[in-house]
């Protein structure tokens, strides 16, 4: 496309957005000259749509964009000025397609780095009586014209063909969007996706734009395709966080991005997204699509990385006289920036340390750690996380659906708000854990979901059960859950200094086979790529499992194993070891710590072969958290103890009575762990406060079937 002709199709759009041509030509002059320039350069187009003009207003779409913008920038070495960004009225189907081609298509080169951004609704719609295609949702949506609707949709196929087209293999798209309309269920989280009518017909300006990419020569590259489902069926959706929204793919994978190393590879990041998304409520399955057959894994190194530091935040500005920085944490995982405390501290890469005294959403408010110290603090320093500080009083927030009457509202609440350390909140206006509402086909009954709308399991009452008497019913699974919550708020596989290697395996007759293997980033070197799972890790039923726990620090480590199974059971390794003492005459079996010696390797649960721990049916799914501490879990074990389970069958996994209690044990213990405590008086009385040099948490999430 010739530039007089481009700017000849983006002119009336300019006129909408308040820009002059001669504004234009100078900005478009810039690029025009950085195509001179003899190094590869990192450009990229990011697109966030939270206004239509027809549709529900959406709310993390320009979050999105501002989780890319901060990631390429500090954390991928990507200049400001080779990043432009399209946002709500900007983001119309013809702009989109003249910023592409002027800001991508003119000035990358072979061997530049490209990023293609979309958060915003995806649909599909018919074109020309051929199957339905998948479309991106632009804000001008559509308009009518003679009894038909004229759609101003950008299609899959468009894209996909421009980003193909582009003279370099270092290209990557991330759509955060879906196509397929979603049934009516109780959920916490916005969709990004959209019906339209049969009537709707697609604009000829984008047809035509479409034929005449086909009819080209292209010499297509084997651009990189991180999309926010794999099923097509699946919708994208959006998490509902204090102070912001964001999409669920596109936080999860940034955030895995933070703390990715060089020989990462999409796929294991994609995994990693996954059971963040898993974790969060949701079934959401992120995909990887390719063009090409038998490509290599494609590892950051070669893609994107600039930085070989991971890290969980950055500075953005110095203010105060230097004395305070603001600073980005879009490396925590979701969970526990939702509970990220004031006192928590990050280290610069030179090892001085911040202290947070502040936070908004995704931004806080930092000073330097020892007062009198002079640390000439600067934008763009990285930050990795020290001290991890928690609230004890974390509660329980459950949502409760809009499909509720008024008056099942006031009785759910009251219900609710009686129970010891619940909240009933707004659905889509305040973060919720789960949300109670009726079942989508029997809407006299109520049930327990996950903010993805995903029944949990044998949470639904019977026909004609009182709202008040559903919510009581329930107040044993919201303690379980509760404690669940407390457990993944101690997640910390990138920032842990413990250095340690823990592997899922199936044991059979010839060999351990191994599933899943994960290790703490920051303390290994991680020349070697890890083993990908699948993105839905699935063992059969009868199969029998183990951990096995490399110990590669040079401290004896202890190991605690706490779950969940089917959502709703919590379930905990119990270490029965049978040893004659003098307080135990009649020998029986007793609850020991797990230790780990340095430098040695454990295989967990030691059982015998013949009764080792065996994933029995039905069908489940089923989550383990595997903590190590260099102290011993002294509360946890003692909170086990004091629920008296049967030490009949002795099973190595077994049901845990007292769940809520055990998780605060085991927050405790980790905060027994750290030695500076001490020096934060005033916050450890009501505080957990966690040290990443003293422990490491990592979460699978598998299925049994």
């Amino acid at each position: 496309m010739k530039r007089r002709t481009f700017l000849q199709r983006i002119g009336s759009i300019l006129a909408v957005l308040g820009v002059t041509e001669t504004e234009w030509l100078m900005l478009s002059d810039r690029y025009y000259q950085a195509l001179a320039q003899p190094t590869p350069r990192k450009l990229a187009l990011l697109v966030g749509i939270n206004q239509y003009r027809h549709s529900p207003t959406l709310s993390g779409c320009l979050t999105d964009v501002e989780l890319q913008k901060e990631l390429l920038v500090h954390r991928f070495g990507f200049q400001g000025s080779d990043i432009l960004t399209l946002t709500d009225e900007q983001a119309s189907r013809e702009f989109i397609e003249a910023a592409f081609l002027d800001h991508l298509v003119k000035q990358a080169k072979s061997g530049d780095v490209v990023v293609f951004h979309f958060s915003g609704y995806g649909t599909q719609i018919t074109v020309e009586s051929e199957q339905l295609k998948n479309a991106l949702v632009p804000t001008n949506e559509n308009q009518a014209a003679q009894n038909s609707q004229i759609a101003e949709y950008l299609l899959e196929e468009t894209l996909l063909l421009l980003l193909r087209s582009l003279p370099t293999d270092h290209v990557t798209a991330v759509l955060d969007t879906s196509y397929y309309p979603t049934p009516l269920q109780p959920t916490g989280w916005r969709v990004r996706s959209r019906a339209d009518s049969p009537e709707v017909k697609l604009v000829s300006g984008e047809i035509d734009f479409l034929q005449q990419l086909k009819t080209q020569n292209l010499d297509l590259n084997s651009t990189a395709i991180l999309s926010a489902t794999a099923d097509p069926q699946q919708s994208a959706r959006e998490i509902l966080m204090s102070g912001f929204s964001a999409g669920l793919f596109t936080y999860a994978l940034t955030q895995q991005l933070w703390q990715s190393t060089p020989k990462t590879t999409i796929q294991v990041s994609l995994s990693h997204v996954a059971n963040s998304v898993h974790q969060l409520g949701s079934k959401q399955q992120p995909g990887l699509l390719s063009q090409k057959k038998n490509q290599p894994a494609i590892t950051f190194e070669n893609l994107l990385l600039d930085h070989a530091t991971s890290a969980e935040g950055v500075i953005l500005a110095i203010e105060d006289d230097g004395k305070t920085a603001l600073i980005w944490l879009g490396g925590l995982p979701a969970q526990v920036l939702e509970y990220y405390g004031v006192n928590s501290r990050l280290s610069l890469v030179t090892g001085e340390q911040l202290v947070l005294r502040s936070r908004t959403g995704l931004t806080a408010k930092a000073i330097i750690a020892k007062t009198g110290e002079i640390i000439p603090l600067q934008a763009g320093q990285l930050l990795q996380e020290t001290l991890r500080v928690l609230p004890k009083n974390i509660n329980l927030a459950v949502a409760l659906d809009t499909s509720l009457e008024r008056i099942e509202r006031v009785d759910a609440t009251s219900a609710l708000t009686g129970i010891s350390r619940f909240s009933s909140v707004v659905v889509g206006e305040q973060p919720a854990d789960y949300v109670f509402g009726k079942l989508p086909q029997n809407p006299s009954r109520y049930g327990l979901f996950t903010p993805g709308g995903e029944l949990i399991p044998n949470t639904d009452g019977g026909v004609g059960e009182a709202v008040k008497v559903a919510a009581l019913r329930l107040s044993s699974k919201l303690l379980t859950l509760l404690a669940a919550k407390l457990w993944r708020l101690t997640e910390n596989q990138g920032s842990s200094r413990l250095p340690v290697k823990v592997t899922l395996e199936i044991v059979n007759n010839i060999s351990p086979r191994l599933v899943w293997q994960q290790e703490t980033v920051r303390s290994l070197n991680n020349e070697t790529t890890l083993k990908k799972p699948p993105a839905t890790v699935v063992i059969p039923i009868g199969s029998r499992i183990q951990y096995r726990v490399q110990n590669l620090s040079d401290r004896p480590i202890y190991f605690m194993l706490l779950g969940l199974k089917n959502h709703r059971t919590a379930i905990g390794l119990y270490s029965w070891q049978t040893s004659p003492e003098p307080n135990n005459p009649d020998n029986k079996p007793q609850l020991q710590q797990v230790a780990i010696a340095p430098h040695e390797t454990m295989t967990l649960p030691q059982a015998a072969p013949t009764s080792g721990w065996v994933t029995s049916g039905p069908a489940y799914e089923c989550e383990h958290q595997i903590i190590l501490s260099t102290a011993p879990f002294n509360s946890t074990l003692e909170a086990l103890d004091n629920a008296k389970y049967s030490t009949g069958d002795q099973q190595p996994i077994g049901t845990l009575v007292n769940p809520l209690e055990i998780a605060q044990a085991l927050l405790q213990d980790l905060h027994n762990a750290n030695t500076i405590k001490s020096e934060m008086n005033g916050t450890a009385t009501d505080s957990y406060i966690l040290d990443v040099n003293n422990w490491a948490s990592f979460n699978f999430s598998f299925q049994v079937a």
